[in-house]
């Protein structure tokens, strides 16, 4: 039987609209009593229509948004309410790619440092080591000669290669659950197959449990075994 890796209870996400002094606040119900399970090293789909909530979904699983009900499991560990030290314990275990890999690169760095950002964070490794790991990371997402895309900046690439650089990232501090919300939907249709096949190899080669969110349900069939619909 497959190790259950992550458990959502009804989980509720709600947005305040209205407060007044006179009448009860209104809530914008962006997810609402949402219950689901992923096992270690599975991948399923979270496929819905603009405004359905997948987004916010993500993000709350993730903790960048404060959950408003329902609880979070990962690792049979209680992480709705983590603060400090233990959330960022849940930060590294956790990674988002985004839609837009143009917003999500900082502009004044290069790849290197991109790269390296995370890693300072989370204080991994000696200066050797950080370098190692880049390099790695830049020839698993296949952006080679290494040397030549490690230090140039986000304006010098192309989509496809920016999300290329968004995954290596995602995925440096070896996280055991990944959401990749849209991360084709930007891209060329040339290049959209390209990008799912490689999260796909990744995701089978380093056994990480992937949450793909998506509003196109053809291309689930490249990722997932399991689709959740909102």
């Amino acid at each position: 039987m497959s190790e259950t890796l992550l458990k959502v209870e009804n989980l509720c996400k709600w947005f305040e609209v209205r407060k007044s002094l006179f009448s009860k606040p209104l809530y914008l119900k962006a997810v609402d009593n949402v219950s689901f399970e992923l096992s270690k090293g599975e991948a399923v789909s979270l496929v819905g229509e603009s405004g359905s909530g997948k987004t916010t979904l993500g993000k709350t699983i993730l903790r960048l948004l404060e959950p408003t009900k329902g609880r979070i499991l990962f690792e049979g560990k209680d992480v709705t309410h983590l603060k400090d030290k233990e959330l960022m314990w849940y930060r590294r275990e956790t990674s988002l790619v985004q839609q837009d890999p143009y917003g999500a690169m900082p502009t004044f760095m290069n790849v290197y440092r991109i790269l390296e950002e995370p890693l300072l964070i989370h204080k991994v490794g000696t200066k050797e080591d950080r370098r190692e790991m880049i390099f790695r990371a830049l020839e698993e997402v296949r952006l080679t000669p290494i040397e030549d895309f490690a230090f140039k900046y986000p304006h010098m690439l192309s989509g496809g290669q920016l999300q290329r650089v968004a995954i290596a990232r995602a995925l440096i501090l070896r996280p055991k659950l990944v959401i990749a919300d849209e991360p084709v939907s930007m891209l060329d249709a040339s290049v959209r197959v390209e990008i799912l096949t490689l999260l796909r190899e990744l995701q089978e080669k380093r056994r990480i449990s992937f949450i793909y969110i998506t509003h196109d349900l053809s291309t689930t069939r490249y990722f997932s075994e399991w689709i959740y619909i909102m």
